[in-house]
């Protein structure tokens, strides 16, 4: 990575001066962001920092608010060409030859795995991870929260796949409990075959919608009783027809999930913990965790005192499992089987509770690993509707982000030439949508809307797609840059420096959010890498400039694009080659 070579650098230097070895100092020193005052330096060494990750007592009072005298100590060498101290910092500053050339190689070379490449994530162990993301419920709603799981789960995954783990993708879907029961007796009186093959998730919806109705009606309760119960005594044709509903609902979410971008190595649900939730429950009364309440529940007591203030419900009265038992049988059932190093669940934060009191069961029951699960939630989007109102299934989004794109593009002049622009519409459409969702802290609820996330102007997703479109036709009108001959001694101009030094910090930028699973550091850096292209791209024309200069602002502009691209698929956009 290109900054790594110039953080080594550095280290080497101060490692002799302080007497640590270098890599204690690494992760002291990082890339300046680029700001409005310009000329400032490329990177920072933090005093406080230095303090914090080393033992020694003496060092640490020695170091106190000594910068300046530490920056006396230092010497410019071929890659410093300038050193000075700030409040609590020493600032370096490369050679400004060096620094186009090591980034533009560096981007060139590590193609997509530039930035992942870093020394950064050199002590960083390759690992397993079981990511369960969202995870809707067959014959119901898929509400904004299961497209929410949806974006960020995939995000999480692409995120820990390019830094070189191994990542199952799991979709737990509902596909099991009483619902099932009505929506069985609601299919024998008002189910369509065909309906039912042509668009399953819509029809089944319909069906439970109906059925619904009637459900506080006696004889229509004992049906949906009767047919769960056939269901669980896996009675044949009650069994073929749930394996139908449920089939064709995969089938049909597989093709939608397609449209985003997303796939599942695994379609799991809570039917295939039926038993092993019983198994659980007889584990629990083994090791003497379950407990009968005067209703005749089983529960778990979480509480420190023991005094029953905390429990966790985790049988009914007439020994059936709940929910949380067959999430219990489903984390011991895939340690078993993929025995991973980390399992992340993605629910937005109302569940938060729920996995509290799961993590802590699996703790109780003697499983260490509960530790190494956990939870990221994430807060309610409100106001998400469409034109025909509220959204009930996951393509309606997709339709209506995709049409109110297509109204957009085609009020600009170029869209006529495009090969495509239904597909152009949807993928910028959809980095519309995550963008605006991705920009703030995962765990705050926000406000949505079309207008704010379908602006070509300011921090969108379409920007990001317009510049990133902008920069590919670039390349294809000036033919593609060599780099064997670039003459770097061309990129002197603070336009140019600027996207040179914000390269320099895409390692740091995916090490936080490596470190804190939030797409937001990726997301601002992206559009601060826009806005300085394109700031860039007016102030350094290529069009009518000297032969190497046009060259070295091509390889410049081909790098922003490149980098550009990698963080946009991270996210789980689609970067689009013209608009």
């Amino acid at each position: 990575m290109a900054g790594g070579s110039f953080r080594r650098s550095i280290a080497s230097q101060l490692s002799k001066v302080l007497d640590l070895p270098p890599e204690n100092l690494i992760k002291s020193i990082s890339a300046v962001p680029v700001s409005k005052k310009r000329c400032v330096a490329d990177f920072q060494l933090s005093i406080a920092s230095v303090i914090e990750n080393s033992s020694s007592d003496c060092l640490a009072q020695d170091l106190h608010l000594q910068p300046q005298q530490l920056a006396e100590r230092l010497k410019c060498d071929s890659v410093v060409s300038e050193i000075s101290a700030g409040p609590g910092t020493v600032n370096f500053t490369i050679n400004r030859e060096l620094l186009a050339k090591t980034v533009l190689q560096q981007v060139w070379k590590d193609g997509l795995e530039y930035g992942v490449k870093s020394e950064l994530f050199s002590t960083v162990p390759r690992q397993k991870a079981v990511i369960e993301f969202s995870s809707p419920n067959i014959a119901k709603k898929f509400h904004i929260g299961h497209l929410r799981s949806t974006i960020v789960g995939n995000f999480i995954a692409n995120l820990k796949v390019a830094l070189g783990h191994e990542v199952v993708r799991i979709n737990y879907l509902g596909d099991w409990g009483m619902q099932f029961g009505l929506l069985g007796v609601g299919f024998q009186s008002f189910g369509n075959k065909e309906k039912l093959k042509s668009s399953p998730l819509q029809h089944l919806f319909e069906v439970y919608v109906q059925i619904n109705k009637a459900a506080e009606d006696e004889n229509t309760k004992k049906l949906a009783k009767d047919f769960f119960r056939k269901l669980e005594e896996h009675d044949e044709q009650t069994l073929s027809m749930w394996k139908q509903f449920r089939d064709l609902s995969i089938e049909e979410y597989i093709r939608i999930y397609k449209r985003l971008g997303v796939h599942f190595d695994e379609y799991s649900g809570e039917s295939f913990y039926q038993e092993k939730a019983q198994e659980v429950l007889k584990m629990l009364e083994n090791k003497g965790l379950l407990q009968k309440t005067v209703k005749g529940t089983g529960v778990v007591d979480l509480s420190e005192k023991k005094d029953l203030s905390t429990v966790s419900t985790v049988m009914r009265s007439d020994g059936t499992s709940l929910y949380i038992t067959r999430d219990l049988a489903a984390a011991i059932d895939r340690m078993n089987k993929h025995s991973w190093d980390t399992m992340i669940y993605v629910t937005d934060k109302s569940q938060s509770n729920h996995f509290q009191h799961l993590f802590q069961i699996l703790k109780l029951m003697g499983y260490d690993w509960a530790e190494r699960c956990q939870h990221v939630s994430f807060g309610l989007v409100q106001g998400m509707k469409t034109r025909r109102g509220e959204v009930i299934f996951l393509e309606d989004v997709l339709n209506e982000v995709r049409s109110r794109m297509l109204e957009n593009m085609t009020s600009t002049k170029t869209t006529k030439e495009m090969e495509d622009p239904m597909e152009t519409a949807e993928k910028v459409g959809l980095a519309a949508l995550i963008i605006q969702d991705f920009r703030g802290l995962l765990s705050s609820d926000y406000q949505f809307s079309w207008d704010r996330a379908l602006q070509s102007r300011g921090d969108t997703g379409v920007f990001l797609q317009y510049t990133h479109a902008r920069l590919h036709s670039l390349e294809q009108m000036h033919g593609n840059a060599e780099l064997t001959d670039v003459n770097v001694a061309c990129l002197q101009e603070p336009d140019a420096i600027s996207v040179l030094q914000h390269l320099l910090r895409y390692d740091e930028v995916l090490y936080r959010s490596s470190q804190d699973l939030q797409p937001k550091h990726i997301v601002s850096y992206l559009l601060t890498l826009s806005h300085l292209a394109a700031v860039a791209h007016k102030t350094l024309p290529v069009k009518g400039s000297a032969p190497d200069v046009a060259q070295a602002r091509l390889c410049l502009f081909h790098a922003a694009r490149s980098v550009l691209a990698n963080g946009m698929k991270l996210l789980g956009i689609t970067p689009v080659t013209q608009m």
